[in-house]
């Protein structure tokens, strides 16, 4: 079941319109008319209910996002006059360099680029000589991109596993785009448009960057384009994008490359750009019948996560005694580390790696969320 996206919105003045576009590319409208509280909410199918406006205020306040029985809420902004938004629930940020020592009490910690996205990072952390590294989500391919994965010694490595499993092996980048290039030569040729699935934050950025924009145009999903626009604005490069609006005539546009996230494909949203052939950037493309399963004419098999060589690799250059397995095929890699030799142990955690939608799609090779035979790490 998918959450539902619920806006509660207070103190905007008489007669002011509200637009925002969510992570689906929806557009949501309210005006304000009074003095009373009131709130829009809009669910994931484009369907619209919303309080009572008549009499009310309806204006940027607070988001709520619910999922079956769990709820967050989450700060978003507060409305001043003029329409102009400032933040509401500021925080406590400091920003450090990687490689920066900071001291915490008799701790030292510093941050160290984990290859995964751009600004992603591993932890590293030292008391009296012994160091642990927490890796997060990492590879060790150099995508162009994000700043490369950096190598630790320590004696205990927390690692992920989320493609922890010997059927997923990378090409290298150079090739896939290269895939990439010709379907969207191919597909220009013959008038169609190529629509690309692929996650909003890091993948699309490093698709923008490996793919030929002389090819054609290039047209983004809100999404895309909002992750853009910040990693624009923090001076990295990046090739021209169209942001996709419900203005957009997608016959101004022939030949284009359309970058959405992959939830858009299928949807009215992508059908708009008439006839289209669709593809999906994914390391599960790599499992039998998933791109099938997702209605996609291509598949191409690009993770910003470590293959089954990277995280081996990984681990081995650390040196590290102690291996603690997170998100992913957990049990089976720990196994596999204690074969090896590895004093090896599963880590659980209220978060995972790139992962199906469909728990269905992973049929081919199910994840254990556990191993009984683990009692955790010696204390």
């Amino acid at each position: 079941r998918r959450a539902v996206y619920v806006r509660t919105f207070t103190d905007v003045p008489a007669g002011d319109a509200l637009f925002y576009e969510d992570s689906y590319g929806m557009m949501a409208i309210a005006v304000s008319h009074g003095d009373a509280a009131s709130k829009l909410e809009v669910e994931p199918d484009g369907a619209a209910a919303s309080g009572d406006l008549d009499g009310a205020t309806v204006t940027l306040g607070t988001v709520v996002l619910g999922a079956t029985n769990n709820q967050l809420d989450v700060p978003l902004a507060t409305a001043t006059t003029g329409s102009t938004w400032d933040a509401n629930g500021q925080i406590d940020l400091d920003t450090i360099a990687y490689g920066e020592r900071r001291q915490i009490g008799g701790v030292t910690v510093s941050f160290h680029p984990a290859g995964h996205v751009p600004g992603s990072a591993q932890i590293r952390i030292e008391r009296k000589g012994e160091v642990w590294v927490a890796s997060g989500d990492y590879k060790v391919e150099d995508d162009g991109l994000s700043e490369p994965f950096e190598p630790l010694r320590c004696h205990a490595f927390i690692t992920e596993s989320t493609f922890g499993l010997p059927v997923f092996k990378w090409r290298p980048q150079s090739e896939i785009a290269a895939d990439i290039n010709s379907w969207w030569r191919t597909n220009r040729a013959e008038g169609r448009a190529t629509i690309l699935g692929a996650y909003a934050l890091g993948k699309a950025q490093r698709l923008l960057s490996a793919v030929d924009p002389t090819i054609g145009p290039i047209l983004t999903h809100g999404a895309v384009e909002n992750t853009n626009e910040v990693l624009r604005g923090q001076g990295i490069a990046l090739p021209d994008t169209i942001r996709v609006t419900p203005e957009t005539d997608p016959k101004a546009h022939p030949g284009a490359l359309i970058l959405a996230t992959p939830s858009a494909l299928g949807t009215p949203w992508a059908r708009r750009f008439g006839p289209a052939s669709t593809g999906l950037a994914s390391g599960w493309m790599a499992l039998r019948g998933v791109r099938r399963r997702r209605a996609a004419d291509r598949g191409f098999i690009m993770s910003d996560h470590a293959d089954w060589q990277g995280l081996n690799t990984a681990i081995a250059e650390t040196g590290a005694e102690r291996i603690f397995v997170t998100h992913g095929y957990t049990a089976i890699f720990r196994r596999w580390l204690i074969d090896q030799g590895h004093d090896a142990h599963i880590v659980d955690t209220a978060y995972e790696g790139e992962s199906l939608d469909d728990a269905g799609d992973m049929d081919a090779a199910d994840p254990p969320n556990s191993d009984p035979t683990d009692t955790g790490p010696a204390q």
